[in-house]
């Protein structure tokens, strides 16, 4: 047996979120389809090995339907370092975000309208129509079929969420309906994170290191080009950034209806923009988005590889609150991230 069939990644896991009351948590995501799976939890001791995180910690695996990607953790910490990103920015080093599929946009934007007239902390944008594929095919309106996608941005104190929904198009393996669930949404489809590196060197991380499929690079959003993209990553007049995407490796780069979700995105800002870094927000043991993970078959050689590259702090493999082999990482780009045995 060769190497590359003993290991294997596959699309993110995990999104892991700090949250002070699991039960409000819970039932906030149920409405998004997600269920109650495995509770683990961690010594102060153990979780300061795994973590890097002083403190008692309990958590929650939120399963969506049969998805074996793009699942919740929910992390209760008795000491919680911060309050995490909140309503910040999405211009912002060290944010972290994930994109759901829905196919009832509507009623996600009633709900927080909703909710901001009732004196709630949240913001949320228009849901911007986007073409996404064929940008250059001319359509008539009214008379040809239109092709795209409705997306809004939604922050809250312990979520950072896009959500989106498909107009014209369907990708059969980018996100699965839960049709049962308040807000007609699938599992977490991707994420994201905000880097300034022009050199692009530490992309390479995730594509030699982890083994992710590039499947979209050099893309860029201006200003200028996109009215979305203005709007949720507060770009101002000249300011742009650079999209790279990497793709659990079953997928395909040129086969449209072969892309898997479990997507990371890398929104690149040019290092000359002074660009704000809220790393310490957006790491273990802070509340609201604060980790990824991957699950991996043959997590030692992962190690190995890991160990070898430019990442930083890196644990040792010892059990985590599910009894699951596990270690975390700094990856060169200052996020970080675990792996689990899968």
């Amino acid at each position: 047996m060769n190497q590359e069939q003993e290991t294997a990644i596959a699309g993110i896991y995990e999104v892991c979120i700090g949250v002070p009351d699991a039960i409000v948590a819970i039932q906030y995501w149920e409405q998004f389809g997600y269920r109650i799976g495995q509770v683990g939890e961690l010594s102060a001791d153990v979780a300061d090995q795994l973590y890097g995180v002083n403190s008692c910690l309990r958590s929650i695996r939120l399963y969506h339907q049969n998805a074996d990607h793009g699942l919740i953790r929910l992390m209760v910490w008795q000491n919680p370092t911060n309050q995490g990103l909140g309503l910040a920015s999405m211009k912002v080093k060290g944010n972290r975000w994930a994109t759901t599929l829905t196919t009832d946009l509507l009623m996600i934007l009633n709900h927080a309208e909703d909710a901001k007239a009732a004196g709630w902390a949240i913001k949320y944008s228009y849901p911007y129509w986007e073409v996404i594929y064929n940008k250059e095919r001319k359509s008539r309106p009214f008379t040809d079929a239109a092709v795209g996608v409705r997306e809004m941005l939604l922050l809250q104190p312990l979520t950072r969420q896009v959500l989106f929904q498909r107009f014209g198009y369907t990708l059969p393996h980018y996100g699965e309906i839960n049709h049962t669930a308040a807000f007609k949404t699938s599992q977490f489809t991707h994420i994201g994170i905000i880097v300034q590196d022009d050199s692009k060197e530490s992309l390479k991380f995730y594509e030699d290191v982890l083994g992710l499929l590039r499947v979209r690079d050099d893309v860029e959003t201006s200003y200028e080009s996109s009215p979305a993209g203005r709007d949720l990553f507060d770009l101002q007049p000249g300011e742009k950034f650079i999209v790279t995407t990497f793709d659990d490796p079953r997928s395909s780069k040129s086969d449209l209806m072969a892309a898997r979700s479990g997507r990371l995105y890398v929104i690149r800002f040019p290092d000359a923009l002074n660009l704000e870094s809220q790393m310490e927000a957006s790491q273990p043991g802070s509340l609201g988005m604060s980790l990824y993970t991957y699950r991996v078959r043959g997590l030692q050689t992962y190690c190995d590889r890991i160990k070898d590259s430019q990442a930083k702090n890196l644990t040792n493999i010892i059990e985590n609150e599910f009894k699951e082999k596990s270690f975390s990482f700094i990856a060169p780009d200052g996020y970080c991230w675990n792996l689990v045995e899968g």
